[in-house]
């Protein structure tokens, strides 16, 4: 599970979230390391790529 967080409040990935999370599912894939989740934590909310379909 990758974790970061947005000071900005705003806990939607951008689009360097996105890229950053594609290239991290590569590499983990190449050492077989299975990447459950990536969240981002945004005051008290929190967006999980896997709860959006995207790992």
């Amino acid at each position: 599970v990758f974790v970061h967080n947005h000071l900005s409040g705003n806990p939607n990935p951008s689009k360097e979230d996105l890229a950053i999370t594609n290239k991290l599912k590569e590499a983990s894939q190449s050492i077989d390391v299975v990447v459950h989740d990536h969240l981002i934590i945004a005051g008290n909310e929190v967006y999980s790529f896997a709860d959006h379909g995207l790992i």
